[in-house]
């Protein structure tokens, strides 16, 4: 890996409040160049509830993201803290972390990405020697550099375990929504976001997150290859074709979710739309309104309903 992929437009909503990511500032104001901020530690180990503090971390300095299976990269720690306190390392555990592990489309591991400002930057998948690693990195802090993230950290305690970054304290319904989904009770984490729609319809980051986790527990326990045999099986099955169209937005496929959708609704009754249309908007929930895909997927829907 020698080069940086462009910045991607990670869907980075849910249960906390990541719409920074999607929808990032114009220009991130960065931090001035030799300003130091203290941090429990150069490696930061980081969730689904706990990432608005990388969100926050990342306009002073360029922090890497590791998506882990098992154990955080060696390699990669060792990359990262050899370049005191201009870059930071944030380590998710993907399998815990659902929701990051969507947002960042986490398809291999480890998947390590960027934040910049608030902006999420893809960088690559696997292992690399660490000679690559630090290569990318190189190019790391050169776009920072362009972005005027340019400070640096500096660790409370030379080397103290990785520690948790402090964390705002999410509402009470949606702390109780997380705890849900960390232990796999999707019922509970939808009764608690509904809970709290009712309390305050405009709020939107529990609209976002109904819409993640009824897809995770729409997903169940059936195979990705049960799902794909039983939509090929049975193209005009409304059932099925929902089924796949979740395993493919719960994959990142956005386009290919809205495609299979868009090309079913005008062969439905009317019953059959509606379950349609409603699903889709659910995907527009999770997707964030400003990406791309859902505003040209949100045009052609309007267009075939009138």
């Amino acid at each position: 890996m020698t080069s940086i992929p462009p910045a991607s437009r990670a869907n980075l909503r849910g249960a906390v409040d990541l719409s920074s990511l999607v929808r990032p500032p114009a220009a991130p104001a960065g931090a001035a160049p030799g300003v130091a901020t203290t941090v429990p530690s150069l490696v930061l180990e980081s969730s689904d509830a706990s990432f608005t503090g990388i969100l926050d971390l990342s306009q002073t300095v360029p922090v890497v993201v590791e998506l882990y299976v098992g154990e955080p990269s060696a390699t990669l720690i060792r990359a990262v803290t050899g370049y005191a306190g201009r870059l930071v390392l944030a380590t998710v555990d993907a399998a815990a972390n659902p929701q990051l592990s969507q947002a960042f489309h986490a398809a291999a591991a480890p998947t390590v990405a960027a934040v910049i400002g608030g902006r999420p930057i893809a960088l690559y998948e696997g292992d690399l020697p660490e000679a690559d690693v630090k290569q990318v990195l190189d190019q790391l802090l050169t776009l920072a550099a362009q972005q005027n993230v340019t400070g640096t950290v500096t660790p409370s305690e030379p080397g103290a375990e990785p520690a948790e970054p402090l964390e705002e304290p999410l509402p009470p319904h949606h702390q109780e929504a997380y705890e849900a989904i960390a232990a796999g009770d999707f019922e509970t984490a939808i009764r608690e976001y509904k809970t709290a729609i009712a309390q305050d319809p405009r709020d939107q980051l529990a609209v976002a997150g109904l819409a993640q986790v009824s897809l995770l527990a729409r997903l169940g326990t059936a195979s990705a290859a049960e799902i794909r045999d039983a939509a090929a099986a049975g193209p005009t099955d409304i059932d099925a074709q929902l089924a796949v169209a979740d395993l493919d937005a719960s994959g990142g496929h956005l386009d290919d979710a809205f495609g299979r959708l868009l090309q079913l609704f005008p062969t439905l009754d009317q019953a059959g739309k509606d379950r349609v249309r409603t699903r889709l908007l659910d995907f527009f929930e999770i997707a964030g309104g400003d990406d791309p895909r859902v505003v040209a997927a949100r045009r052609r829907l309007t267009g075939l309903m009138y």
